[in-house]
């Protein structure tokens, strides 16, 4: 009976591990002690709602670079002013839906 459980709770972690896109991944790789797969989960959630997948890669970097944030942040060409603008809407987002 132990192992059956056992096998279950691998089994939900492990889907959750494989269901994780780049945001979320780069969520529970970023040594963050409030990340777990439900929060990170959750976020990849709002990316998938708000980011396409080459945003979502994009700002997947930020998770190990955060400096790099604030770069697109101050940009001035027209390309990061509208990833950045997609990007907080995916944060407003995620706040949100995750809290």
């Amino acid at each position: 009976m132990k192992m059956i459980l056992l096998a279950m709770v691998l089994t939900i972690v492990c889907a959750t591990f494989a269901d994780a896109g780049p945001i979320g991944s780069a969520c529970l790789r970023s040594g963050n002690a409030n990340a777990s797969p439900t929060l990170c989960g959750c976020i990849q959630q709002a990316a998938d709602l708000t980011l396409g997948s080459t945003d979502q890669q994009r700002a997947a970097k930020f998770f190990e670079n955060p400096d790099r944030a604030q770069e697109v942040r101050m940009s001035k060409t027209e390309n990061d002013n509208a990833f950045w603008q997609r990007y907080a809407n995916f944060g407003s987002t995620a706040e949100s839906l995750c809290q």
